[in-house]
């Protein structure tokens, strides 16, 4: 028996039936068997020991998230164990000590920061996690007051961010701090000054002489976006979620650090008050520090009853996701100063406020193992099977890894303790790993060499993290795209041929690769859906005279990455026949111009696939040709001859094309790579890179007014 009393596994008792997981405190007792289970646990359970756990492993936690700015784990596992333990002091009240983590409200200021002692307690909240516990405050407050008249409340969307403390003497700023354990905190002035919803001096006037005013800062959600693709491009961990961050922007040393993040403050009360009255109600109080020039939250709304709170909460969670900032809940206080003095505060938390939270968008749980999913674009991503746990309003049992940049940034293993995140519509996510928590069966994850569905290689750009399948014209995640650009209007031109009538084909099993499209028949359209016999006679006429086509319409249409129009031209243009393409190393093909060394490594790839060269051979066999290239002119004699030169930069007399065209007219190969072979460079205008090279290879380097000279030497006509 665990001494948690979370979760015990019985083997056997003292009769059959055998007996499999019984969670405690979820699981209703509905019969006599089970009844004896829950007295038997109550009996094995200790509850002294128990809360000593609780108490130590909330102070750790505590810890974690409030000096070192590094949770681990997710605040509704945090809110669960702390759950457990009231519970466990309420039952025993002998056993509550002042240290517990109840009698608390956070964690010591980190030594680094100068401590500041709080003249009123920045006390903390209880939570009600359903209507009932709702109701059931309500029904305190009205017990307590002795009153059946209907309270009055203010509604507050519960900002996820971090509790600050704002005092200001004679209208000045004069300090910053963090709520700490409550009772003291951390002097962050010189951060909070960087915030620019925060004034350093009141507007207006008639404020008090003496006014400490309290407030959430936070990080809204484009703002911390865009800190942490910042951070990920300089290989910077970074925050897991926008609380996180902004936390952590807060408790800089450095204060041009929090200058440059996208903080916001907004103000939900006040503490001291010296020289000067206050309104009798919350909700003109919050007035009262907008008109000096505080910031309070738009949504705020007061309201009369049990009822009119729970519609509050209803209309804020389905606009949860379309604020532009987190929120994790509504907070709900008694509206009458007056009466909030009458019912005072616990230990933690005053007893005329509460939070009634949201469901969790963040829970901890364990990947058991990762999929590759190809796309139709021959993308391969990483997606995790997830021990399935109920997040964000809905069961989550996969969540998407992106890339092998996104698995090496977690360091992601499989088994691992991960938060999973999950707000709204949006898809799951892995934001972080607890590393503290990896078993020792945890195992590296490793992508795949070749393609999961066809087999071919997979490959991944230097530029990309994304990891790719080359068999483009086979692989059966790619059918559907290869096919739709393999007869769009600027490959094979096939008229009639559109996306709907691609995903029947695909769908009923009739194409499988480019080159089944060539053995449709008459019968096999007309049975399609929505498919006549004219529009079959129409798409059987289009595809026999798609048959006729250029080399170069057909090199794009292959679908090769990186190969537009232009470079399958150039590609068609320069080896003359698909044999020799197919045949070409990489060194080769970079000779072509507009084909650099990635170009050249796709090509390299998708030739090189037994799959793809197959697909090309039923192509040629099903009839589709192009004009056999005109014969070559007798270079020999011209001056150029067997000579390869690059051009690179802009030219002012010329463009690039003309003078490629003018030294191809000398006998010249013209290629797009600088290399040994190369036997001269024209440079003009901001030559790049390609100029660096030659000079370290030692080649022959002119420039324009050389290159002109060179046409003319040759009687070569001068473009204007």
């Amino acid at each position: 028996v665990e001494s948690s009393g979370r979760e015990v596994d019985f083997v056997h008792l003292a009769s059959p039936p055998q007996l499999g997981p019984y969670t405690q405190h979820d699981e209703p007792c509905h019969t006599a068997g089970l009844f004896f289970i829950d007295v038997f646990l109550t009996l094995m359970t200790n509850p002294a020991s128990d809360i000593l756990s609780l108490r130590d492993t909330l102070r750790y936690h505590n810890y974690h998230y409030h000096v070192l700015n590094a949770p681990l784990i997710s605040d509704s596992e945090y809110d669960r164990l702390f759950r457990q333990l009231c519970e466990l002091e309420q039952s025993h009240p002998d056993l509550v000590t002042g240290d517990s983590p109840t009698q608390r409200i956070g964690d010591r200021p980190q030594e680094q920061f100068a401590s500041v002692a709080h003249s009123v307690p920045m006390l903390s909240l209880d939570n009600a996690f359903d209507n009932d516990e709702l109701a059931q405050f309500n029904r305190r407050v009205m017990e307590r007051l002795n009153t059946t008249s209907v309270i009055e409340y203010v509604c507050e969307p519960k900002l996820d961010g971090l509790a600050v403390s704002l005092l200001y003497e004679g209208g000045l700023l004069v300090r910053g701090a963090s709520r700490g354990d409550g009772t003291s905190g951390e002097d962050i002035t010189h951060t909070v000054r960087t915030i620019k919803s925060v004034p350093l001096r009141l507007l207006g006037d008639h404020w008090p002489d003496r006014i400490e005013i309290r407030g959430e800062v936070y990080m809204p959600r484009n703002g911390f976006e865009k800190l942490k693709e910042e951070m990920q491009a300089r290989n910077e961990k970074p925050f897991v979620n926008p609380r996180n961050a902004a936390a952590g922007s807060l408790r800089q040393l450095d204060p041009k650090v929090a200058a440059g993040r996208p903080l916001e403050m907004c103000c939900y009360g006040v503490g001291a008050c010296e020289g000067s009255e206050l309104p009798a109600q919350h909700a003109a109080v919050l007035h009262k520090l907008q008109d000096w020039g505080l910031k309070i939250n738009a949504h705020t709304q007061t309201v009369r009853g049990l009822q009119a709170c729970i519609d509050y909460y209803d209309r804020l969670y389905r606009l949860r996701d379309s604020l532009p900032y987190d929120i994790d809940g509504i907070v709900y206080k008694v509206n009458e100063i007056a009466l909030q003095r009458q019912l005072g505060s616990a230990a933690r938390a005053p007893r005329w406020a509460i939070a009634r939270k949201f469901p969790a968008q963040e829970e901890l749980t364990e990947p058991l193992a990762v999929d590759f999913q190809v796309g139709r674009t021959g993308a391969i991503t990483p997606v995790a099977r997830l021990a399935p746990v109920f997040v964000g309003g809905a069961t989550i049992s996969s969540a998407s890894l992106h890339n092998i940049d996104e698995v090496e940034r977690l360091g992601l293993q499989v088994h691992d303790t991960v938060i999973v995140r999950r707000a709204g519509d949006v898809i799951p996510q892995i934001v972080a790993v607890v590393q503290e928590r990896r078993p020792q069966h945890a195992t590296p994850i490793v992508f795949p060499a070749t393609c999961p569905e066809c087999h071919s290689e997979t490959e991944r750009s230097p530029q990309e993290a994304v990891i790719r399948c080359t068999g483009g014209l086979f692989c059966k995640a790619q059918r559907k795209q290869a096919i739709k650009h393999f007869v769009c209007r600027r490959a094979l031109d096939i008229d009639g041929l559109g996306d709907k009538l691609v995903d029947q084909l695909v769908d009923s099993g009739l194409v499988q690769t480019v080159a089944d499209l060539f053995c449709l028949t008459h019968e096999q359209l007309v049975a399609l859906e929505r498919v006549g016999a004219k529009s079959a006679d129409n798409l059987l006429a289009a595809l026999q005279k798609a048959k006729k086509t250029t080399l170069a319409r057909f090199v794009f249409a292959l679908g090769i990455r990186e190969v537009g129009e232009t470079t399958a031209g150039a590609l068609a243009a320069h080896f003359g026949d698909l044999h020799s393409l197919c045949c070409a190393d990489e060194a080769s093909l970079q000779e072509v111009d507009t084909v650099g060394p990635v170009v050249a490594h796709h090509l390299a790839l998708f030739f090189r696939q037994p799959h793809n060269l197959e697909v090309i051979a039923a192509l040629q066999t099903a009839g589709l040709h192009w004009p056999a290239p005109e014969p070559l002119a007798n270079t020999a004699a011209l001056p150029l001859a067997g000579q390869s030169w690059v051009l690179t930069g802009s030219l002012a007399s010329m463009t690039r094309a003309q003078g490629k065209a003018r030294l191809q007219q000398l006998g010249a190969r013209v290629v797009g790579t600088v290399s040994g072979s190369t036997d001269a460079v024209v440079a003009g205008h901001a030559p790049g890179s390609k100029l660096q090279k030659a000079r370290e290879l030692g080649l022959a380097v002119m420039d324009e007014q050389q290159f002109i000279g060179l046409l003319s030497t040759h009687n070569m006509e001068r473009y204007e």
